[in-house]
């Protein structure tokens, strides 16, 4: 059973920098792609930034420029440099894992709040 926590949210002022992290606890970074999503009081879950196995990247177009997912393979952790940050970035952010294929499964970590406020 895989789990992911992950750490490093934070109260932070606009236009500060955090770098959030997920370690995950089984070797499974070499099959699932890795991915950030948040999520805001009443509003849905989003995909913020996601990492595949070849390190292709993609990122809501919100955080394009700002963000940078990134991963380290042998620590089994996933980042989240998140620069430039605005009021909208703030929600609980939360490290998921999708597998290549059905019925392997999917996790998802337990979330990291994440606030922007002067």
């Amino acid at each position: 059973q895989v789990q992911l926590v992950e750490s490093g949210g934070g109260l932070v002022q606009p236009g500060g920098s955090l770098r959030l992290s997920c370690v995950a606890s089984g070797s499974i970074f070499r099959l699932y792609a890795m991915g950030w999503y948040r999520q805001a009081p009443g509003k849905q879950r989003e995909l913020v930034a996601r990492i595949t196995t070849g390190d292709n990247t993609n990122y809501a177009d919100s955080v394009k420029g700002r963000f940078i997912i990134s991963r380290d393979v042998a620590k089994n952790t996933v980042y989240l440099q998140m620069n430039t940050l605005k009021f909208e970035d703030t929600a609980v952010y939360y490290c998921n894992a999708d597998p290549p294929y059905r019925p392997l499964p999917e996790y998802w970590g337990q979330g990291t709040q994440v606030t922007v406020s002067s």
